[in-house]
């Protein structure tokens, strides 16, 4: 079985700056893969070149098998980014009417049926947010705005759930459980990239590490990277991991 991500030799400048250099990474189906490193070392950059947001300088990208520059199935991906939660929609539609967007790809040019609204409704219950579905999205807290857009990827049934800092600005009662409904996604078999600041989270839940500044010092499972000496490597003097126990 392919890879769901295939990146080989990727590099990427912003002009004459450096953002992502020789590059290599796979990301297995259900894996849990936690992308970090140091601010402004190239992790957002990074990911939307997996993502096929950003087309590299140079090397190759697959997702699901395919080149990037082929691939058409986009509702099998969901892309959570930090403003998207951290600044809310100013749509002036409702949490449900969001979550439904994910089913426009299935649809084509028919109207949402019965099935799609099923569908609808099981991704609403297993984010736990039926009794927000019928607020507008604008006026949701941070938390509860990650949870509808996570619910608009399992709308879309999608198998990669790529998420940019989806924490920030979220208090930590709501981050805990944000990150228990992860681990429960993962375990159903969704495959997760997340970059998130916080490394001692990141090592607590991912099952392998990508850790980045400009270039990769590491990319493998948890354990080892904890063990090896890429954080201090990637971060300098201060990187350290903490570790989050509840």
């Amino acid at each position: 079985m392919s890879p769901i991500i295939d990146v080989t030799d990727v590099s990427f400048a912003y002009g004459d700056t450096p953002a992502v250099s020789d590059v290599s990474l796979t990301v297995e189906s259900g894996e849990f893969l936690g992308l970090i490193g140091p601010n402004g070392s190239g992790k957002t950059t990074l990911l939307h070149i997996m993502l096929g947001l950003i087309e590299p300088d140079s090397g190759s990208v697959e997702l699901f098998g395919e080149p990037i520059d082929e691939f058409s199935a986009g509702h099998r991906i969901g892309y959570v980014s930090q403003q998207s939660t951290s600044k809310g929609s100013t749509m002036p539609i409702t949490v449900r009417e969001v979550i439904e967007m994910g089913r426009f790809a299935h649809a084509g040019s028919r109207r949402l049926a019965e099935e799609d609204h099923a569908i609808v409704a099981e991704a609403i219950e297993t984010v736990d947010i039926a009794e927000l579905q019928d607020r507008r999205i604008n006026a949701l807290s941070g938390g509860q705005r990650q949870r509808a857009y996570i619910a608009r990827a399992l709308a879309s049934e999608a198998d990669l759930l790529a998420l940019d800092e989806p924490t920030v600005g979220v208090d930590a009662e709501s981050r805990d459980a944000f990150y228990g409904l992860l681990d429960r996604l993962n375990s159903d078999g969704i495959t997760i990239v997340l970059i998130e600041h916080d490394i001692g989270v990141v090592t607590d839940r991912a099952s392998r590490i990508a850790c980045i500044n400009r270039e990769l010092y590491h990319h493998g499972d948890t354990e080892s990277f904890v063990e090896s000496d890429a954080l201090a490597e990637a971060y300098g003097a201060s990187g350290r991991v903490v570790h989050h126990h509840h």
